[in-house]
């Protein structure tokens, strides 16, 4: 039966980075040999790569210690089941379903905190399909006399977020954003650009540059797409 060591509470350690999730899992011995990501017959075909295990040792609840298999099975998704196939010390393979649910946050540090970042935008973006959607997006920055239309639209296309982002004024000429700059993507009315987004939840720092002064003026703003108004 396939499950985690009883010192472990029921649990694993699930990792994100660059948008892909790990979890590790401690076994309740080293009576499995190897995991597979996939059905049990996939794992016996020619260049199925196979999960091996570390040994690590676990301390029960009466004080006893033991050194078991872990392994680090990849994600493909949270919530739902998927195929696992494990292999024991008798040589035979089989098939099971895994559901990873309810992650939270770890202890308070630098690396889980990117982590719980990139899994709450990760969710955000997994549990929306591709196509045309709204978002609440807010504004700091210049004198607090411009403003964008909120919600705004965002396009999702092959994991990558484009905004339209539309000004109270018709007199910004170009943004730019992470050093590239945008010319609007219309000729009338008020400025409409169309701009990447990197991350949700996140400040993300703009130069919008206006001709309403006497002079072409580059002023720094402030956008924060909110992954929780996604729709």
């Amino acid at each position: 039966m396939f499950h985690v060591n009883e010192a472990c509470d029921g649990k694993g350690t699930l990792t994100v980075k660059g948008g892909e999730m790990v979890i590790h899992l401690v076994m309740p011995s080293q009576n499995t040999v190897n995991l597979f990501l996939g059905t049990a017959e996939d794992a016996q075909k020619d260049g199925a790569e196979l999960i091996n295990p570390t040994i690590e040792t676990v301390t029960y609840s009466d004080g006893t210690s033991e050194e078991v298999n872990a392994f680090d099975l990849p994600v493909p998704v949270i919530g739902e089941e998927f195929d696992c196939a494990l292999i024991g010390t008798k040589g035979k393979w089989y098939d099971h379903k895994v559901k990873v649910s309810d992650p939270v946050p770890g202890e308070a540090n630098a690396d889980s905190t990117e982590a719980a970042e990139e899994t709450k935008t990760s969710d955000a973006a997994a549990a929306t399909e591709d196509g045309e959607h709204t978002i609440e997006v807010s504004l700091e920055g210049g004198s607090g006399k411009a403003s964008i239309t909120s919600p705004a639209k965002l396009v999702i296309a092959d994991g990558k977020m484009t905004a339209t982002i539309e000004w109270s004024s018709p007199h910004y000429d170009y943004m730019i954003v992470d050093g590239t700059k945008y010319e609007p993507a219309n000729t009338e009315g008020n400025s409409v650009f169309e701009i990447p987004v990197a991350e949700l939840d996140k400040d993300i720092t703009v130069i919008a540059d206006t001709t309403a002064m006497s002079k072409p003026h580059e002023i720094e703003y402030v956008l924060n797409f909110k992954s929780s108004t996604l729709k």
